[in-house]
């Protein structure tokens, strides 16, 4: 018997029903199935709700919805080692290579050993919100971090060091840090570099700056970055999208590889030089 976790996007109809279905099969194929609480609720399968925390006891996590809801996945599963499988209910993906039509054969191979692990680096995140000590163990991200103004008429100083030692000052909307994954998300937006997903490496982009020097970095992995607001304005920090923390002036978050990547189950061998085309609609021109 093996145990699943489910993590569904609540406004994908076709994914709350997928949902319904795997659950239904693998129930009766007698392996154990979870989901989180507010997954549970979406799909109307309250009754195998777990909290968040459960979620890593799983031997897989099918993620059901579009990169997104793979993010929330990895954020669950990574730190506990468990790897997630994504079935896309969106645009094309970057992260899930699976159509919905191709997700119980695929959960089948799984269970025979018939897959691949593709690893990707996350980041490890510490914050100090006030100024105050480090608390907690880090957070994760496999996208990226931001620390971006808060005052849509205001921009943010924020300083820079690299390994202890001092680099910059940015006045900017926000400094991004994005793992090699992430280059493709908000990075890209704002003209970062785009880096194959499987390298290692820290990206560094200003958003907006105020500067003669609007380059991004590309940093060894290991690399320790030290971010902190120096402005009179507070400033926030997202992780994969989502605001984590209010920081005031004087806050700091360090950032570098985290020891933790995720893992997601591979069959397609997807060329990512192939994915960018298609994403991008770029042909053969």
């Amino acid at each position: 018997m093996a145990r699943f976790a489910l993590v569904v996007h609540p406004r994908r109809p076709p994914a709350r029903l997928l949902a319904q279905e795997l659950a239904g099969w693998l129930a009766a194929e007698g392996h154990e199935v979870r989901l989180p609480g507010p997954d549970a609720a979406s799909a109307d399968l309250a009754d195998l709700a777990c909290a968040d925390a459960e979620v890593g006891g799983a031997d897989l996590v099918v993620s059901l919805g579009g990169d997104g809801s793979i993010l929330r996945a990895v954020r669950l599963a990574a730190d506990a080692g468990v790897a997630v499988l994504g079935v896309n209910f969106g645009q094309l993906a970057y992260l899930a290579e699976l159509e919905p039509g191709d997700a119980r054969g695929a959960i089948g191979r799984w269970l025979a050993g018939e897959f691949e692990i593709v690893e990707r680096m996350r980041l490890a995140v510490r914050v100090r919100a006030d100024g105050g000590d480090y608390s907690g163990p880090p957070l994760g991200a496999l996208n990226e971090a931001v620390v971006e103004k808060l005052d849509r008429g205001r921009s943010v100083r924020l300083s820079l060091s690299v390994d202890g030692r001092h680099f910059a000052t940015y006045r900017a909307d926000g400094l991004i840090v994005a793992s090699p994954t992430g280059s493709t998300a908000y990075s890209l937006s704002v003209r970062g570099p785009i880096l194959a997903p499987t390298h290692q490496a820290l990206v560094v982009t200003p958003v907006s700056p105020h500067s003669l020097f609007d380059r991004s970095l590309v940093l060894p992995p290991a690399t320790d970055l030290r971010l902190e607001v120096t402005s009179e304005q507070p400033a926030a920090l997202s992780l994969d999208g989502d605001v984590c923390r209010v920081l005031s002036p004087g806050g700091v978050v360090e950032c570098t590889a985290s020891a933790r990547p995720a893992r997601l189950v591979s069959f397609s061998h997807r060329r990512f030089d192939d994915i960018l085309k298609a994403k991008f609609a770029l042909g053969d021109r």
